[in-house]
């Protein structure tokens, strides 16, 4: 879409601003990202809930008690990615897993992976860094969800379950029988409620992006997370963690620290964490289990991005 770009800034260069300036670069960013971040957005969010659609929580249901031991891991990770959700939209899903009697190590793959991966990130990637990189993140967020479910059944945590979770009982109701008509209305709802709660963020997200692409020195980006700061991954995990977005909110922040000079293992770090372990999902996990098995998924998590941001540090040259 870089078409988009120079006809936003020919618009822009009309009005009298220019584009070279500080101020006329950062509005350039700014409307090229927002709209082509929509764009993208919108079209993928309609065709993945056109899939999804045939995959109710009741049919995950079925699919994920087949499955057993790290196969079950698996499964539960790689439907993650056909649900485009952020990390506290994918908690009532795992309440309903965990209240279904799934096993408990299967509900945290997919509660790892469906924030962190899905069909909207990886191809939303290769547009922005390319394919190996975008098919390089998801497979390592997969892993990281995989392992990190594997490792919580291999724990017996069931009893760090509230109870309210346990003793509830799933609904049983078959929503897969839907006509093509249904799943595109459904679709389009879905784009629409998807929308409304992203775009703030997109915005959020895009504005932190042209502060750092136009008015942020590369030397202050290299010295926090280039290659001259050893701890670079480590400080990128520990400022995404609290804050809230999804994939295409931090994206464009992602794309500008990159333009600066951060190492790719400290930017996706930062993309993972933030993603994955924001405050408001963990404060709605903590009412859902008790807090040795919410540190102990944090520290999954965390431990996780850290392995994978220095991961992708050490094989940068191969995939840029």
């Amino acid at each position: 879409m870089e078409w988009l770009n120079g006809a936003i800034g020919a618009g822009l260069a009309r009005l009298g601003l220019d584009t070279a300036s500080r101020w006329g670069g950062s509005v350039q960013f700014f409307l090229y990202d927002v709209v082509k971040i929509t764009v993208l957005l919108c079209t993928l969010i309609f065709g993945i809930s056109y899939i999804q659609s045939y995959f109710p929580p009741e049919r995950s249901k079925r699919i994920l008690s087949r499955f057993r031991g790290v196969w079950a891991n698996i499964i539960g990770a790689l439907l993650g990615t056909v649900t485009p959700f952020c990390s506290c939209s994918s908690i009532p899903l795992f309440i309903g897993f965990t209240s279904a009697g799934l096993p408990l190590g299967v509900t945290f793959s997919f509660l790892i992976s469906s924030p962190m991966v899905d069909l909207g990130s990886l191809i939303l990637l290769i547009s922005m860094f390319g394919t190996k990189v975008a098919v390089a993140y998801v497979l390592m967020g997969l892993v990281v969800a995989v392992l990190g479910g594997a490792l919580i059944e291999k724990l017996h945590m069931e009893r760090y379950v509230e109870d309210f979770v346990r003793n509830a009982s799933g609904a049983a109701v078959d929503s897969s029988g839907q006509t093509p008509k249904e799943r595109l209305v459904y679709a389009r709802d879905q784009v629409a409620a998807t929308f409304r709660k992203v775009f703030p963020y997109i915005l959020i997200g895009v504005g932190i992006g042209a502060i750092i692409h136009n008015w942020i020195p590369e030397d202050w980006v290299q010295m926090v997370l280039g290659s001259r700061n050893p701890l670079g991954v480590i400080l990128a995990a520990l400022i995404g963690a609290p804050m809230y977005a999804d994939i295409f909110g931090t994206i464009p922040v992602a794309q500008a620290l990159l333009a600066k000079g951060a190492l790719l293992g400290s930017v996706l770090a930062f993309m993972m964490a933030v993603t994955t372990l924001s405050l408001p999902s963990l404060i709605m996990l903590k009412k859902v289990v008790r807090p040795k098995l919410l540190g102990l998924f944090i520290g999954i998590c965390m431990v996780g991005i850290i392995l994978v941001g220095y991961f992708f540090n050490a094989i940068q040259d191969i995939l840029i």
